[in-house]
């Protein structure tokens, strides 16, 4: 089984023959990412449902095989990724930090000219820490300076690219309202969400204020949620209300919401949206809006427009930064994306990347011995084998990157 792309003649046709494809320059000269389509590997190390440590960099392979992984996603022409310090390993005991294993992750990048993104906090903290911990601010504030002067003492003069915390919104659900992780809350999210809030605007000033190269790029759930059929006008009420507190954590950072935080607009560089399958919903119940529907639900909003919508609402650029569909489905997906954020860059809406999230497949948090195969490369058990290219995936993406390629050379 082939663990590279290897595309068919018709493709052949139109990459590069080094197997280097399409190695677009990003839309925003502001921002230099290497490459438009980014790879995101799993780096959560959050405690799940059950109580249990997750490692998700140790459980899909990646540690182990950096390299091969940086050789692979550079074989279908991507040279930027997002990855993850894991705070419960780094942070070791209050206030000590051995970033040894970030520096092997470091130097593997830097070895196959790979660019990184780093996730500060992927949804996991300490054992002894939570959001509601009266040290978890300051304990934040030293983590992100502990980072961001290991960066510069290994790479001084280069930009460094962090997600302080990922997906304040979802974190703050999952373990405020559905008690699915730390703090194991229920009817606590928002009080979450403004501790998160708190350490990240704390922790963003510090990274700013230590070094100018520091850029801030958000991962934030893109959503839609609708009113049932025959709504009343208080569903509609409902709707909008709901849709309007997934901007909650980006109103937050920029000082528009809980001003005495201390956000402003110029704490973020890239606002990342993250967007799957089942981001668009019908109030009150968990049944999703198809996406590919033979009829379409007219209540289905395109990925286009609602990228449009939120880059209006704060005039930043923006990124996709997560997005991926599990199984059979995934080639369509990947072109629906491609497609749509093409109308994006048509629109001039400074839209800088497109991250594969997971690059690689990974095992789901609460029943690990199931896999999602929802990656660019499964993991295939029965091979014995943790990394076989979905070929048809592959070859979505080389023509998205074709599609994209064109539309941003028209857009110049």
């Amino acid at each position: 089984m082939q663990n590279y792309f290897n595309p068919d003649t018709s493709l052949k046709e139109d990459a590069q023959r080094d197997n280097k494809v399409f190695l677009e320059k990003p839309f925003c000269a502001d921002i230099s990412f290497r490459t438009f389509w980014i790879a995101g590997f799993e780096c959560s190390d959050l405690m799940n449902a059950s109580n249990h440590r997750v490692d998700l960099l140790k459980m899909t392979g990646h540690l182990k095989l950096l390299s091969e992984d940086y050789s692979r996603i550079s074989s279908v022409g991507i040279k930027t990724v997002r990855e993850g310090i894991r705070w419960s390993v780094v942070e070791y005991m209050p206030y000590q930090y051995d970033f040894s294993v970030v520096l092997e992750m470091m130097s593997a990048g830097k070895d196959g000219d790979i660019q990184q993104i780093w996730d500060i906090c992927h949804f996991g903290f300490p054992a002894d820490l939570t959001p509601f911990h009266p040290e978890f601010r300051l304990r934040f504030v030293s983590l992100c300076k502990a980072f961001v002067s290991f960066y510069m003492l290994h790479y001084p003069g280069e930009l460094l690219y962090v997600t302080p915390i990922n997906e304040v919104s979802f974190l703050s659900w999952l373990g405020g309202e559905a008690a699915g992780t730390v703090p194991y809350c229920r009817k606590k999210g928002w009080e979450v969400k403004y501790a998160l809030m708190s350490a990240y605007i704390a922790g963003v000033k510090a990274m700013k204020e230590l070094s100018s190269m520091v850029r801030v790029v958000t991962t934030e759930p893109l959503v839609n949620m609708v009113p049932g059929l025959e709504p009343t006008a208080e569903d509609y009420a409902e709707a909008a209300a709901q849709n309007e507190q997934q901007f909650q954590f980006v109103d937050m950072l920029c000082g528009r919401l809980c001003p005495e935080l201390g956000g402003n607009a110029d704490l973020v560089d890239v606002i990342g949206y993250n967007f799957y399958y089942n981001n668009q919903w019908i109030i009150g119940g968990h049944e999703f809006l198809g996406w590919n529907d033979p009829v379409p639900d007219s209540r289905w909003l395109p990925l286009s427009d609602l990228l449009e919508s939120a880059y209006k609402r704060y005039g930043k650029p923006i990124m996709l930064s997560e997005t991926s569909h599990p199984k059979e489905d995934r080639p369509l997906w990947i072109a629906m994306v491609a497609n749509e954020c093409a109308k994006v860059i048509d629109r001039h809406v400074p839209l800088v990347g497109i991250c594969l999230y997971p690059i690689i497949d990974r095992p789901d948090w609460d029943y690990p011995e199931v896999w999602h195969h929802s990656g660019l490369w499964d993991n295939d058990a029965s091979t014995g084998s943790s990394r076989v290219l979905h070929q048809q995936s592959a070859a979505a993406l080389l023509k998205g990157q074709q599609l994209i390629a064109g539309h941003m050379k028209l857009s110049e």
